[in-house]
Formats: C-alpha cells, structure tokens, sequence
C-alpha cells in the first residue's frame, strides 16, 4: 500500500503518476492500491436506484453544507436535481416539476428526526405555445418578453415536533428560478440572469433556485469491474460539461441549530412526488454522499429512497458488512479490513466524536455540519483526513474530494490500514464563485466550433452568402422567432440549400 509522507503539497505523489507509471511497468496490483477506487463511489446520486433513474426531475444528485466562507455567521446548503442535463438537450430544457416537493430538511438535536424543512415548489409559464421554441429572441432579463418558458418557486418554512408539523411559514413567493442556459446567442450574459436569481428574503435567508454546472467531481466509470479489472481506464472527470438544477439556501446559522450550545445540524434533501390522488409521496432522498449507489445493494436503493432517517436501523449491515471491500479484494487482491465496520458507523452514520457528533446521536445517514466551525482560507480536499475540520465529513464544501476521502475511509484508513486510494480527478472542471451561490455557472448549450472559416460571428457570413441579404443584419434567431409559415418556409429553404452544397465541409 502507497502511504504518503504527507496528505498535500509536493510531499503527496500524484495518483495519475502512480497510475500511469505502475501500469507501464505491470504492477497493478500497487496500482489498485494507489488508484483502484474513486469509483467506489460513484456519483453522489446520479441514477442510483432503479425507480428514480426513469424520474429525473424528482432525482437529487447532491447535497452540499457548509460555514459561509465570505458569511462565517451563515450556513449555506445546496442541493441539486436533474442528473446529466446535457446542455444543448432541448428543445424542452430542464425544468423543476410542478409536481414535486423538494425539501431540505434539518435535524437540530441528532435524534433522525427532522425539525425543519425548507420546502421549495414551483410554477412554470409559457408566453407562447405556438413556438417549439424556449426563447424567442436574445434574453437579457428574467422578466425579459422573449424567455417564452418561466419558472417562479414559493419557499415554506415547516417547523416540527416529533415529525409532526407544528408551524408554517411562508418564506418567499414568487421567486425567479434562472432559466437553462441555451447558448451564446440565446443568452450572451447568463451570470446577469444568474445573478439576478438570487434573493434575500425578508427574514434574512438568501436563495437561488436554477441551473449551475454540476459540482460533483469523478470518474464515474467504477461500474466497469472497477475501472476495467485492470486500472486501464482512471482519471477522467465523467460529469465535465453536464449540467444540474440547484437550489442554493443561505441562513443564518443561528436560526438553523438547536442552541449555541449544540451548533451541530444534520441535513439531507428529499423529493416527494404527487401522485393521482393528489397525495404527496416521497421518492428521493440523499445526506451523505455515495450511500445508495455503492453501500446499499439493489433490493434496498428504492426502500431507501422512500425511507426517513429515523428508521436507518435496518440498512445497518449495509454499512458494517459494506461490499465494497470485498470487491476490491477480489479484483485487485487488496485485503478488506475485518468486519464488522463499527469505524464506518462512528463516521458516516454518528460523526466525529469531538468535531461534528451530535451529544445522545441516534445512528442515521445525514450531512452532519458543525456550524460553530469557522471556515478556513485554504480548504484542503481532503478534509478532515488531512486536518481540515471544516471539511468532509463535517459537512460537504464543493471543493471536497468526497471520493477520495471516503474510499480511503472504507479501505481502512482509520483502522491501521493507511492507504491513498483515489480516482485521479481532485478537482472541478470549473472554478467555484466567492460568494453565493457558489457553484459554477451552467455550460452552455453553444459550445462546439463555429462554421468553417466564419471570423466574423455574422451568420450571413457564416451561410456563405446562401441568404438574401435583407435591409438590416437581423440574425436567424430573430427569423426563426417570427410567425410560424415564415419559420417553416426559412426551414424549407435551408434544407434544399442544404442539399445544393452537400460538398461543404461544416463542422
């Protein structure tokens, strides 16, 4: 096993140099223990149970908590929906439904009963359903005319007791959600639409509901016998250029924990769904990261899904008889650490003793955040592994590598099995912002090369000349927005244009 001197800086060898080098020389098996297994963890919750991967819309794929960085008396939580928005994927983009309940709910005494739930719902509006398309012009606000399709969300704050509500409250009502980002042309300025999504409430909570670029940082390919049986396939972020929906949520911390004596909150997100009845039934949940793709086997993940934090007893061997080990130890020859793994319990379903668990905690899987600790200026990605308290698993920053740290953990790093497993992708494909809502602005939908030898960005020029030059430079997004025989015939048009120059090279 590869122990390293030192968890950061140049002291910390490179997991895709060890990769690269232990492959050219055939020594996987030192390879498995340097690389092997991000993956053994796969994407926080994209498509990790049979049910929920047909339901997009209802499926959450992370959650995020953590100290303000630049707001240490607030506690920002972002949790996100909508796994794999390609960005191009129209011409119906990425909405929230209008039949879902997503929540973030939030345990103040450590009992796996939730105290408070934000609870977010949506309205959707169409200017215009005699167009296929989403935008009918260039969009420079979110109240602009031409955003034909717009979301608005409500924010209900429920107060309980024993898991019963005992208040309601109405945070916000019609917020603007920031719309999905079609391309250059259709929103040439998207961080002014993002930016003006945000808004603070009266009672001091800041909140942004929209499109972002999907934070979570992995090699997903795990699922191939563990990167290919062979370490042959490893260091590739799978989720660069995908998109997901965020709701972002900044309170003061001292309206989200129980006391300043107890500053420690468990958080997790859910979905609930209506059904025709009209009843609301949850069907996704997610806390901690990586529990119901790789702990929970098949035959639970859709239970899971539907279940509360207060009944977690009965995945309880999902975590101290975990498979994952196992498989490592088949494929790679890596011994598992003996069971049964009391030391994941302690970590993942208790917290920390000392640092974020909660005094007389029932065992449950939540995000676990201790509010009281203050943000640190240089946020290693390792977390507390690498003694950063304020990070995984004391919450989740963007910035932590969730993979890497609970691979290590799993693999026995905290019982006299060292190790430095990872899956050789330590960070975002895009920078995280300063300030709220952090998370990094959506990839756009026009993202390939432009026409062969067109330097101009003018589309007549781009054509080569093959539309009539009218008296102004109206663009054909401006065509196409017009009434719908002129856009069939400008359609017509180009398709037998299109057939006269097949022999151009388009790229």
């Amino acid at each position: 096993m590869t122990t390293p001197t030192s968890r950061s800086g140049a002291g910390r060898r490179s997991i895709a140099s060890l990769i690269c080098a232990s492959l050219a020389a055939g020594g996987l098996a030192a390879a498995g223990v340097t690389v092997l297994e991000p993956g053994a963890a796969s994407a926080s919750s994209h498509r990790e149970a049979p049910l929920i991967s047909g339901e997009p819309q209802f499926d959450n794929t992370d959650v995020y908590a953590f100290v303000s960085p630049d707001k240490p008396d607030t506690t920002t939580v972002i949790a996100n929906w909508i796994p794999f928005e390609e960005p191009a994927g129209g011409p119906n983009f990425f909405t929230f439904s209008e039949d879902a309940e997503y929540d973030i709910r939030v345990d103040q005494d450590g009992d796996a009963q939730e105290d408070l739930i934000f609870r977010y719902t949506f309205k959707t509006k169409t200017k215009n359903d005699r167009t296929f398309l989403y935008n009918t012009g260039v969009v420079e606000s979110l109240d602009d005319p031409d955003l034909n399709i717009t979301q608005t969300y409500d924010i209900d704050l429920i107060k309980l007791k024993n898991r019963r509500a005992v208040s309601k409250t109405k945070l916000a009502d019609d917020v603007w959600v920031a719309p999905s980002n079609v391309g250059k042309a259709s929103m040439p300025n998207y961080k002014k639409l993002r930016d003006e999504a945000v808004y603070k409430t009266a009672s001091g909570v800041t909140t942004y509901a929209g499109q972002a670029d999907d934070p979570f940082f992995l090699d997903l390919r795990v699922f191939d016998l563990l990167y290919g049986g062979d370490l042959s396939e490893v260091g590739r972020d799978t989720l660069k250029g995908y998109n997901v929906n965020s709701i972002a949520l900044q309170v003061p911390s001292e309206a989200l924990v129980q006391s300043k004596d107890q500053p420690i909150v468990g958080i997790w997100s859910t979905t609930q769904r209506q059904g025709a009845d009209g009843q609301y039934r949850q069907v996704s949940r997610l806390g901690m990261p990586l529990v119901n793709e790789v702990v929970n086997p098949i035959g639970d993940k859709d239970k899971f899904n539907a279940s509360s934090p207060v009944d977690d007893g009965q995945f309880l061997k999902n975590v101290t008889e975990p498979e994952l080990p196992k498989l490592i130890e088949a494929i790679y020859k890596i011994p598992a650490p003996k069971e049964p793994r009391n030391d994941l319990v302690d970590v993942f379903l208790k917290g920390v003793e000392g640092l974020n668990q909660p005094p007389h905690v029932t065992p449950s899987e939540q995000l676990r955040l201790n509010t009281s600790i203050e943000p640190t200026k240089k946020p290693k990605r390792l977390g507390v592994l690498d003694g950063d308290n304020q990070g995984f698993p004391n919450g989740r920053r963007l910035t932590d590598d969730v993979i890497d740290i609970a691979l290590q953990v799993v693999e026995g790093e905290l019982v006299d099995a060292p190790n430095d497993l990872g899956d050789a992708v330590d960070k975002n494909d895009k920078k995280f912002g300063k300030s709220f809502p952090y998370v990094g602005l959506p990839t756009a939908g026009s993202r390939g090369k432009t026409v062969k030898g067109n330097t101009t960005n003018n589309v007549r020029s781009a054509l080569g000349g093959s539309v009539e030059s009218g008296t102004d430079d109206t663009t054909l997004i401006a065509a196409s927005a017009g009434a719908g025989a002129a856009g069939v015939l400008l359609i017509g048009s180009g398709l037998l244009w299109w057939r006269r120059r097949n022999d151009r090279a388009y790229y």
